[in-house]
């Protein structure tokens, strides 16, 4: 009988990338999101990643001795926020690894729960994972104290169904550069204004935006991340608000050039003081 070739190709099982410079990135994008909520991974953190990134410590290591790190530790002394940004990292470098992904608004409803799961992120167990049922609201420094309107939770999961729709329909093989770039900011800026989530939601959408792009076949500069997670939490912010009575519109101009610097190696300037709008204040 004659063998079949195909018989001969197999499925890889995903495992953990052994290119040490991949897991330096990922590394560098975990801590860099959780810049956007102010916080800051622990030295010891930091010494676990050092030695995942040189192959002595597998990911799951990592994650199993953090885990019984703050099981053991006294709660009085642990730094609550340290503690966050330590577990949140691990289980981002972990996704960021897989090269499994679905576009589907499931999937960012999954990445939420992967990410807080069993985490104090400062709201309900019942609400990771799933979407609010409450309205928000929250101060911006760049804006004066002023917040983004952010989406209805009773319009949450049908606007998310109407936006993936949306881009699933998009053909960006026929488009220019600077309609790629448009495109793409506009359907990262309307996820980030529904803010489905009561916490979480810049570091589950650019998890989630990385993912998307990787699976696209773009060319990602993902160092980005490492240094401008709060520049792209503003420009975010900026892309979404608007103040008639103030002479503000929405501008969509920061992410575009961010955007531009994570796609298209362009070198456009990110300053996070020229998102702060104090002055129309």
């Amino acid at each position: 009988m004659k063998e079949n070739y195909l018989d001969k190709i197999k499925y890889e099982k995903i495992g953990e990338t052994k290119d040490s410079k991949e897991r330096q990135l990922n590394w560098n994008i975990a801590f860099g999101l959780q810049a956007v909520d102010n916080l800051t991974p622990s030295k010891y953190m930091v010494d676990l990643a050092t030695e995942n990134i040189v192959g002595k410590k597998s990911y799951e290591v990592v994650e199993e001795q953090v885990r019984k790190y703050y099981e053991n530790a006294d709660n009085k002394k642990t730094d609550k926020s340290e503690r966050q940004a330590d577990e949140v990292s691990v289980k981002i470098v972990k996704i960021l690894n897989d090269n499994a992904f679905t576009f589907n608004y499931l999937t960012l409803k999954q990445y939420h729960k992967k990410l807080f799961e069993n985490i104090d992120i400062g709201i309900d167990e019942k609400y990771i994972g799933e979407f609010r049922d409450y309205n928000i609201t929250k101060k911006e420094s760049i804006l004066n104290g002023e917040s983004v309107q952010y989406a209805d939770y009773s319009m949450i999961e049908e606007t998310l169904k109407y936006d993936f729709e949306e881009e699933a329909n998009q053909r960006y093989t026929e488009k220019t550069e600077r309609e790629k770039l448009e495109r793409l900011c506009k359907f990262t800026a309307h996820i980030w204004q529904l803010h489905p989530f009561g916490e979480g939601n810049t570091r589950t959408t650019a998890l989630f935006i990385q993912k998307y792009l990787k699976s696209k076949g773009f060319d990602v500069n993902n160092e980005l991340f490492k240094d401008n997670s709060l520049y792209f939490r503003n420009a975010l912010v900026r892309a979404n608000y608007s103040n008639i009575s103030k002479g503000i519109e929405e501008n969509n101009k920061y992410l575009i050039m961010f955007f531009e610097n994570l796609l298209f190696n362009k070198n456009n300037k990110l300053d996070n003081a020229e998102l702060k709008l104090s002055n129309k204040f």
